[in-house]
């Protein structure tokens, strides 16, 4: 089905039938209503590849990730992937992943921008000083970063307040008298794991507490069961826990757990950043901190960016973001 048929049928020019499927504003919002309503009926679709060349639109974003660690087995970001492309989806633009070596000579994604493959560029898991986003401020390349990060210019950026996060649960553990407090943290220096640290060192030095239950371990249940079971070993166990994520969460979680200390006299207090995976064995209602839900952060994240290709000013493209802190059945005075 061509242009010309839509154009006879509506009794308007080609050009104008052309420049009302494409967006353009000299166009009425009348007649590119009746065009894009012809256009539905009759089944027509555009030649994409040609309508790209003309516009100079690639209709693609690239989200960057780092390789290690390994994002992708994480629920929570795995969900928020999905609904980003999902909405992308419904304006035609593709989403394509990127893995990103921090130990290669060059970084991956550069490729992309130097041959003009993606419109713009979604960088994840930031750091405080971040070459990635460096690279691309000095390339002039339209990006929007999940995660804050010191450059020189203004840049797009949307993000979680994770200090407050781990400041409100620690401070409202501290609240219900507990004085041991644990923080398991991913051993990495992505900007969000750093913050997360910040909030709740700072929440025990207001109240001048220990802050030698900190432990730095892998993002995996593995690792977070291992760390509890050492805490708990200790002659002053900690009488309360909070992870930085949901993997060792869960993990910790199933220590706990099998320690008879999740629930009953003996319990210890858990607080699980993000809330335990879907899949967890653990049915118990743990206190999470929770950063809305995924779906809200694909469509706000799918707007940014999307705004970004359409030219509006990076100033207007930085969005902070409240975690919520829900208390569960896991979170106590000491037993």
């Amino acid at each position: 089905m061509s242009l010309k048929a839509i154009a006879k049928q509506l009794g308007l020019s080609v050009t104008t039938v052309s420049r009302a499927l494409n967006g353009y504003d000299d166009v009425s919002q009348e007649t590119k209503a009746r065009v894009e309503a012809e256009a539905q009926r009759r089944g027509y679709r555009p030649n994409t590849f040609a309508r790209r060349l003309k516009m100079g639109k690639i209709d693609a974003v690239g989200l960057v990730f780092p390789i290690h660690p390994v994002p992708l087995n994480n629920s929570v970001f795995m969900d928020m992937v999905g609904e980003i492309s999902r909405e992308l989806a419904q304006y035609e633009v593709d989403l394509l992943l990127i893995a990103d070596d921090d130990n290669a000579d060059q970084h991956g994604f550069m490729r992309m921008v130097q041959g003009r493959r993606v419109d713009a560029l979604i960088v994840a898991h930031t750091l405080d000083n971040d070459p990635r986003l460096q690279q691309l401020q000095s390339a002039g390349f339209p990006f929007l970063a999940l995660g804050r990060s010191q450059l020189s210019q203004p840049y797009a950026w949307f993000d979680f307040d994770n200090f407050a996060g781990t400041f409100s649960a620690t401070n409202h553990l501290i609240s219900l008298g507990h004085e041991r407090i644990a923080l398991l943290g991913e051993n990495n220096y992505q900007a969000f794991i750093t913050q997360r640290r910040s909030g709740y060192l700072e929440a025990l030095s207001k109240h001048q507490l220990s802050t030698d239950y900190l432990r730095a371990v892998p993002p995996t249940r593995r690792a977070g069961y291992k760390a509890v079971q050492e805490l708990m070993a200790l002659p002053s166990p900690p009488t309360a826990i909070i992870t930085d994520c949901n993997s060792h969460g869960d993990g910790a979680a199933m220590a706990l757990q099998h320690m008879g200390l999740l629930t009953g006299e003996k319990r210890v207090s858990l607080v699980v950043y993000d809330g335990l995976p879907v899949d967890s064995i653990v049915e118990t209602d743990v206190a999470a901190v929770i950063q809305s839900t995924r779906e809200g952060v694909g469509k706000q994240i799918s707007s940014m960016v999307l705004g970004l290709i359409s030219g509006q000013p990076v100033e207007s493209l930085q969005v902070l973001w409240q975690p919520e802190f829900t208390p569960g059945v896991t979170v106590n005075p000491p037993a």
